[in-house]
């Protein structure tokens, strides 16, 4: 079986390839491993992270950092490019409130 560290730095590698290459949903899909790994290092750590352990998180920190900055770009973009709501509040001439678009007529036939 592999030890801890070097299970954490194998998925940290794979969820690092998965970020520089913006294959979010390949690196979403190690979130269960990884945080399965993270549990087991936590449990048995080493004395000392290896260098190249530590160098592997900050730069998935770096990764995860840039992920979510361009996820944020990309709703930005999606929700400026949609069209403002086709009607706003509007008050009728006694202050009270009209609720929905343009008045639409409509007849209610009831049978007693």
């Amino acid at each position: 079986m592999t030890d801890p560290a070097t299970r954490l730095a194998q998925i940290l590698e794979q969820e690092n390839a998965a970020l520089a290459a913006f294959d979010f949903p390949r690196a979403t899909a190690l979130l269960a491993e990884k945080q399965e790994a993270l549990r087991l290092f936590a449990a048995e750590p080493p004395g000392n992270a290896p260098a190249r352990l530590r160098e592997l998180a900050d730069t998935n920190r770096r990764l995860l950092e840039r992920a979510i900055a361009v996820q944020g770009r990309v709703i930005e973009l999606v929700a400026s490019a949609l069209p403002p709501p086709a009607t706003t509040g509007r008050y009728a001439a006694t202050g009270a409130a009209v609720l929905g678009g343009p008045a639409v007529a409509f007849a209610l036939l009831a049978r007693a």
